[in-house]
């Protein structure tokens, strides 16, 4: 198998998966809850390797420091997200604004600039996500666009950029990159569970006992998710791990016309089309 497509089917793996987490926990009803038993399940998956790995070196317990502190920045956003608006609104528009959001934040931090052409896919492809996220028109021909919503997954999109440039760095400065990958999960689940048992106090066995077999679900496939999407990292650009796994969008789609009944449409066939040649380009120029 040639070097350069081993990330690209990590990425496409990872897409998948992303898609299987976030639609368990939207299917659940309380978003909260369903993230908390998702993110407790994921450090459970990779506890066992915690006794394996070396420990991470200072250097490293910084870079996780500041890993840790950027996906709770994205778990809060994603939250609030779901919580506003449909899957189908915003899941797409916080996935297909992420590789712009890389882009950018890569340029700054980690030195890395696309090329003409990559500029260029990148921007069909997000264009393309985004047309996933425009409603279906009513009886009436109007399209109705849920602004607090969007906001939120807009804010979301900033925050896996910034993600996925802290996960880069630290996976790359790691001796042993499955050390930063175990510690991470290892330390992801303590802010979402913080806030779950404040805000759902006196209440939280309720809230939790509808979520638990969506939420383990989704844990597990959260795992080999941003598992392997972290080895990407590791060989290759920050942008094009980021831009490949947000095809996620179209599984995500092809989740909701199969178990919820959504339509797929003519418009998300031709946006699918748009976003396969958009990352075609990307990844014939980085």
């Amino acid at each position: 198998m040639s070097d350069s497509l081993v990330p690209v089917l990590l990425c496409l793996f990872s897409a998948v998966t992303v898609a299987t987490a976030n639609f368990a926990v939207k299917r659940g009803g309380d978003v909260l809850s369903a993230r908390m038993v998702l993110s407790i399940t994921s450090s459970l998956c990779v506890l066992p390797f915690a006794f394996v790995v070396p420990l991470p070196d200072r250097e490293l317990w910084v870079a996780l420091g500041v890993a840790t502190a950027a996906h709770w920045v994205y778990q809060f956003c994603m939250i609030r997200a779901l919580h506003r608006g449909d899957l189908s609104l915003v899941f797409p528009v916080m996935r297909g604004l992420a590789p712009m959001m890389t882009a950018l934040v890569a340029v700054m931090a980690l030195n890395e600039f696309p090329g003409l052409f990559g500029w260029i896919g990148l921007s069909l492809a997000t264009l393309a996500l985004i047309v996933f996220a425009l409603p279906e028109r009513s009886e009436t021909g109007q399209r109705t666009i849920n602004s607090a919503a969007l906001f939120w997954a807009v804010m979301t999109s900033a925050g896996i950029g910034l993600y996925s440039v802290t996960d880069a760095y630290g996976v790359r400065i790691a001796d042993q990159r499955f050390s930063f990958i175990v510690w991470l999960f290892l330390l992801d689940w303590i802010g979402i569970t913080a806030v779950s048992l404040w805000t759902r106090r006196g209440q939280l066995s309720v809230r939790l006992r509808p979520q638990l077999l969506g939420g383990m679900v989704g844990g597990v496939a959260n795992v080999l998710s941003y598992g392997s999407a972290l080895v990407a990292f590791s060989l290759t650009h920050a942008a094009t791990v980021t831009a490949i796994r947000e095809t996620s969008v179209v599984f995500g789609a092809i989740l909701g016309a199969v178990f919820l009944k959504e339509g797929f449409g003519k418009r998300r066939i031709v946006a699918a089309s748009v976003l396969a040649a958009g990352l075609l380009l990307l990844e014939t120029d980085i």
